[in-house]
């Protein structure tokens, strides 16, 4: 018979690789991911080698696994923000930008992980498919915008991989570096940009081209 787990050392078992994860992804944000190797990320999470075997097969598991929790965190965020924020769809296209790029500066560690730095082939694919999902994202709020007469008539899914496309590679340079002043400064262009590559009037939305308030950033985390 086959040994059944009770409800408690399950417990255990999901509490120790949450434990590992979160280690994990401080050890990614700190070093990268040629930095967490098992050896760094068991004694960041208090646990030995074996124990990580454990809960995955191979550092590369640990790895996607990071990679889809904190990059799900992002695109669910920015996603809600495109399709139920408040305000038209350019506003929330503002929005949307501004809300993606602060989160990023506020962890750039980690936002640099996601975004741009040398990965083993299986965290790279993680990484195709979360900007495929980041390009519906972008593609439903541009089609609204064409659908309401905000924007001009557009391939929507050209639109929004050229917008995905452009926000990293704005963001790679800042991410890799140290903390600005700036940052302001910086989401404020990225939203201008943004509004520009979707076609939107110059004036349009009023009062939102510097991106959201600090309120609405939470980081990443």
């Amino acid at each position: 018979m086959a040994y059944r787990k009770t409800p408690s050392v399950q417990g255990r078992l999901d509490a120790a690789r949450e434990q590992l994860v979160d280690s994990a992804t401080a050890v990614v944000a700190e070093a990268g991911w040629s930095g967490a190797s098992v050896t760094v990320v068991a004694a960041a999470a208090g646990m030995s080698v074996g124990s990580v075997y454990q809960h995955f097969p191979s550092k590369s598991a640990l790895a996607v696994e990071v990679f889809r929790r904190a990059s799900g965190r992002e695109v669910r965020v920015l996603s809600e923000v495109l399709a139920h924020g408040t305000g038209d769809p350019l506003e929330r296209l503002a929005h949307g930008v501004g809300v993606f790029a602060r989160r990023a500066l506020e962890n750039r560690g980690l936002a640099h992980a996601l975004l741009a730095a040398p990965a083993d082939a299986a965290v790279g694919r993680e990484r195709l498919e979360y900007r495929r999902r980041y390009r519906a994202a972008f593609a439903r709020v541009v089609r609204e915008g064409v659908a309401e007469g905000l924007l001009p008539s557009q391939d929507a899914d050209v639109t929004a991989a050229a917008l995905t496309g452009a926000i990293g590679e704005v963001l790679v340079d800042p991410l890799a570096g140290p903390g600005e002043d700036a940052a302001g400064a910086l989401v404020a262009e990225l939203v201008a940009m943004s509004l520009r590559c979707a076609g939107a009037p110059p004036a349009a939305p009023a009062g939102r081209p510097a991106g959201p308030s600090d309120d609405d950033d939470e980081g990443i985390r």
